[in-house]
């Protein structure tokens, strides 16, 4: 398994009242996508992205950051066999990707998840 993209997941009350600060003061772009309750603004010139969340939708708890990689799977496979806490189970979201959440030691919980296309 390879990690391929970190993001950070940003919690706001409120996507559309933080929107403004995020793309007029630090020049974001226009959301990649807006779920609702998740939206993802980038960097035109770097790539940098940041995500808001006002609460996962349909996970337990929220994630600090959301792990991109290569091989859901075997990502999985591995936080079992290390016994580190699957705070929400391997699944394959209606909007298109597959992924759990992970309780790191330091108790910070991860979305770990792969882009199936």
């Amino acid at each position: 398994m390879r990690v391929t993209e970190i993001i950070a997941d940003l919690h706001v009350t409120d996507l559309e009242a933080a929107k403004g600060f995020y793309t007029d003061y630090l020049g974001l772009t226009a959301e990649e996508f807006n779920l609702g309750w998740v939206a993802r603004y980038t960097s035109p010139r770097s790539g940098i992205n940041i995500q808001l969340m006002t609460r996962d939708a349909t996970a337990p708890e929220d994630p600090v950051i959301s792990v991109r990689v290569d091989d859901i799977d075997a990502a999985y496979a591995q936080a079992q066999e290390r016994g580190y806490e699957i705070v929400h189970p391997l699944t394959t979201e209606e909007w298109g990707v597959t992924r759990f959440f992970v309780r790191a030691p330091d108790g910070n919980i991860l979305n770990v998840v792969q882009h199936r296309d």
